[in-house]
């Protein structure tokens, strides 16, 4: 009897852990579900990390290049420096 029992038990734990890997939380539908979310994410955030460096390089042409400023205010806002007299011709 103490032969039959050592081999059931060792079964036994080996039907648990299977079930464990298979079916747990943790398992391996659960590993694949969340491997799939980890790349979405590392799209998004490559996405935003392009995003935000566009928008340093805008911020320091900004800070650094008055020509920059002059040029959208004169080109967006019609602004002129003074003494400018503004002509526009109409096509």
């Amino acid at each position: 009897m103490g032969n039959r029992l050592v081999p059931v038990v060792l079964i036994a734990l080996l039907a648990i852990i299977q079930a464990q890997l298979w079916l747990g939380k943790g398992g391996v539908p659960s590993v694949a579900e969340l491997e799939v979310e980890l790349q979405q994410q590392r799209e998004a955030n490559e996405e935003a990390r392009r995003r935000i460096e566009q928008l340093n390089a805008e911020v320091n042409d900004l800070k650094e290049g008055l020509n920059m400023v002059e040029e959208r205010a004169r080109q967006e806002l019609g602004m002129v420096k003074p003494n400018e007299i503004y002509v526009q011709i109409a096509k």
